[in-house]
């Protein structure tokens, strides 16, 4: 990518969360990268490939996080954040690109396995919950994760994907934030492009930080979520996890000891030892935002 096209998209991610009501420390950071960027007189592309992050970091100031996404946009051409801000996100979609997967099995991984952006499924196939799915031998494994090194170009494995996640109590403090605000209609509203064709803003979102950690929350606008009439239920929450960005998405339980109750996908068990230890991560979802948008709109 040119400097010139790094530079709008990143003054373009500033504008939006501005408009989001983000923390304006990071909108400016974003702000002081894209001006950067564009008065380079060397392009980004031949200092990450000469110097990797640390000559990113050197010529535009970035910190560490902001350093990984000019990598990602150098890389790739993509950035995941900017479609997210822009309502236009498909996890499915951002597998399926990867050689090997398709769309069924894309499916099965975000569905199923909460699976949804290309780190969570490199950190999958490294900690081996790949081994065990179906259509997922020794060759094909070995296949996408030559690709997904290819394509993410990051600092060791190791050193990214031990970091310490937030705990179950953090993410639902964040899920109740969210959709308290999200009900007292506090929280700016954003038009998805996927399932929405007349254009309305209906879906919320919300920036917030936990110590270091910025989120962004919005409701599910997967076509899993509209078919089973959850899109003001299933809440995502993206988060910088050391410094790659990770997500989870927190749900009505339906059944179980937990039935009633919020639960974060993927840790139910840390989500049942929370609920023992007799705290409380907020009332059941009325069963108005539970049905949520109509299939279609």
């Amino acid at each position: 990518m040119h400097n010139v096209e790094i530079a709008r998209r990143l003054e373009e991610v500033a504008d939006l969360l501005e408009a989001q009501r983000a923390n304006p420390f990071r909108v400016h950071a974003y702000r002081h990268a894209a001006v950067s960027v564009r008065h380079l007189a060397k392009p980004l592309a031949e200092i990450w490939r000469e110097q990797g992050e640390e000559g990113l970091r050197a010529v535009t100031g970035a910190g560490e996080r902001l350093a990984t996404t000019l990598r990602t946009l150098v890389t790739t051409g993509r950035l995941p954040m900017l479609e997210r801000l822009r309502g236009a996100v498909d996890p499915v979609a951002v597998l399926e690109s990867v050689p090997g997967i398709g769309r069924v099995l894309g499916e099965r991984l975000f569905y199923d396995f909460g699976i949804g952006s290309l780190e969570d499924l490199e950190a999958a196939a490294h900690d081996g919950r790949l081994h065990d799915l179906a259509g997922f031998g020794r060759k094909k494994l070995a296949g996408i994760t030559d690709a997904l090194a290819a394509r993410l170009r990051r600092i060791p494995a190791e050193l990214v994907y031990h970091a310490a996640e937030p705990s179950v109590e953090e993410l639902l403090a964040v899920d109740r934030e969210y959709r308290e605000k999200a009900a007292a209609d506090e929280l700016p509203l954003i038009a998805p492009r996927r399932f929405n064709p007349r254009g309305e803003a209906w879906l919320p979102i919300l920036h917030t930080q936990r110590g270091d950690r910025h989120y962004t929350a919005l409701y599910s606008n997967t076509a899993r979520a509209h078919e089973y009439r959850r899109t003001h239920d299933w809440v995502v929450l993206y988060y910088d996890g050391g410094l790659e960005e990770r997500q989870f998405t927190v749900i009505t339980a339906q059944w179980g000891n937990l039935a009633g109750k919020r639960i974060v996908r993927g840790r139910e068990h840390e989500c049942e030892e929370f609920s023992g230890r007799g705290k409380q991560d907020c009332p059941p979802v009325s069963r108005d935002l539970i049905v949520g948008v109509p299939l279609g709109t």
